[in-house]
C-alpha cells in the first residue's frame, strides 16, 4: 500500500500547492477590494511570491527579515523621490544602481524572491511618488498593508491547505549565467528605459503595469532555452492580460464580492495550479498571475486616473511591454563568441 502511495505524494503537495496559491490570491484581493485599497493586487502578489519560492510556510524570522526589507527599501524610495524628484538624472541613476544589485543577483542564482520584490517596490514608489499624488495615503502605509497581508495570506494558506508531510522535493537550484554583469546591465538598462518612457510620456502615466511586466519577464527569460520558448513565454503572459480583461467584463456584469471572490478563484487555480504543478516553469505562471493581478487590480481600484484607460488600452499597454522586453533582450543579450571559432581565428 505504501507503494501505491509513494507516487501519489507529489501530485497531492502541489494540487495543495495550487490550492494555497489560489486561496491567498482570492481572498486577499476580496478583502482587499471590500477594504478599499487603493492597491488591491499589492498583498495577493506579495503572496504569490512568496508561495510559488518555497512551498513550506515562511517562518517568523523570514517573515519579519521580508517586511524589514520591504519597508526599509520602500522608506529609502519614498525619501530619494522627495529629495531628487526634481532632478530627475540623478533619480534615475540611482534606481539604475539598485536595478543593477537586484538582476546582478538573479543572475548569479541569488536573491530569491527577494530581489524581484525589490525591483517591483523600485518602479512603484518613484512612479506613484511622482505621478500620483493624490493617493489619499502614504505609500510606506500602503506597502506594509500589502506585505503585512502577503505574510499573512501564506500562513493561512497553509493553515487551510496543510503540507502532506514528507521529505518535501528541492526545487531546482537557479542557475549562475556565465556573463552575470553583463546580462545584470542589460536588463537595468531595459527596465530603466520603460520607467523613463512612463515618466516623460503623458500617454503612460498610469501605465504602471508597463515597467512591472517587463521587470517580471526579465526574470522569468533566463528560463528560456530557445526561441520557441521565449515565444511561449510572451504568449502565457499575454494571457494573464486577455484573461483579466475577460475577468473584468465578467465582473462588471455582477458587481458583488462573492462573484468578485469566485472570478478572481477561478483565474488563480488556473496559474496557480500550473505553476505548482511544474516547478521548473512556476516564475512563468507566477508572472502570468502578477500581470493579471495588476491589471484587475488597477481596473476596480479607487486609484485617480488622469485619462480614461480602458481594459483595452491596458491588453495593449501588456502587448507593448512585451514586444518591447523580446526586442530588447534580443538586442542587447549579446550571446557569447564560440570557443571554437575564436581559437580558428588565433590560429
Amino acid at each position: 500500500m505504501s507503494a501505491d502511495a509513494a507516487p501519489v505524494r507529489p501530485a497531492l503537495r502541489a494540487k495543495r500547492q495550487g490550492l494555497r496559491i489560489a486561496a491567498a490570491v482570492a481572498v486577499g484581493f476580496t478583502v482587499a477590494v471590500a477594504n478599499g485599497e487603493v492597491l488591491p493586487f499589492l498583498a495577493p502578489m506579495f503572496a504569490v511570491q512568496f508561495l510559488v519560492a518555497s512551498p513550506r510556510p515562511l517562518g517568523a524570522r523570514q517573515a519579519i527579515g521580508l517586511i524589514v526589507l520591504i519597508l526599509v527599501v520602500g522608506e529609502t524610495l519614498v525619501w530619494l523621490t522627495g529629495l531628487f524628484g526634481d532632478r530627475p538624472a540623478v533619480l534615475l541613476s540611482l534606481l539604475g544602481l539598485i536595478y543593477f544589485a537586484c538582476f546582478l543577483l538573479q543572475a548569479q542564482g541569488k536573491g530569491g524572491a527577494a530581489a524581484f520584490l525589490v525591483i517591483v517596490i523600485a518602479v512603484m514608489v518613484p512612479m506613484l511618488g511622482i505621478l500620483q499624488k493624490d493617493l489619499g495615503e502614504s505609500i510606506i502605509l500602503i506597502l506594509f498593508k500589502g506585505a503585512l497581508g502577503g505574510v499573512v495570506l501564506t500562513w493561512l494558506a497553509h493553515a487551510v491547505f496543510p503540507d502532506p508531510g514528507g521529505e518535501a522535493p528541492q526545487r531546482p537550484a537557479t542557475p549562475s549565467l556565465d556573463r552575470a554583469v553583463h546580462r545584470a546591465l542589460a536588463n537595468t538598462a531595459i527596465l530603466l528605459a520603460m520607467v523613463v518612457l512612463c515618466l516623460v510620456d503623458s500617454r503612460f502615466s498610469t501605465a504602471i503595469v508597463v515597467p512591472i511586466t517587463v521587470a517580471s519577464l526579465l526574470n522569468q527569460l533566463d528560463l528560456a532555452t530557445s526561441g520557441r520558448t521565449a515565444f511561449g513565454l510572451m504568449i502565457v503572459n499575454l494571457l494573464g492580460g486577455i484573461v483579466a480583461s475577460l475577468a473584468f467584463a465578467v465582473v462588471e456584469l455582477r458587481p458583488t464580492l462573492l462573484f468578485l471572490f469566485l472570478t478572481v478563484l477561478i483565474v488563480a487555480l488556473l496559474f496557480g495550479g500550473r505553476a505548482a504543478a511544474d516547478p521548473k516553469a512556476g516564475k512563468v505562471y507566477a508572472g502570468a498571475l502578477t500581470t493579471f493581478l495588476i491589471l484587475f487590480g488597477l481596473g476596480v481600484s479607487p486609484l485617480p486616473a488622469s485619462t480614461p484607460d480602458s481594459f483595452a488600452t491596458r491588453i495593449g499597454l501588456v502587448l507593448f511591454a512585451i514586444a518591447c522586453t523580446f526586442c530588447l533582450t534580443a538586442l542587447l543579450w549579446a550571446a557569447p563568441p564560440a570557443k571554437g571559432r575564436n581559437q580558428s581565428l588565433a590560429d
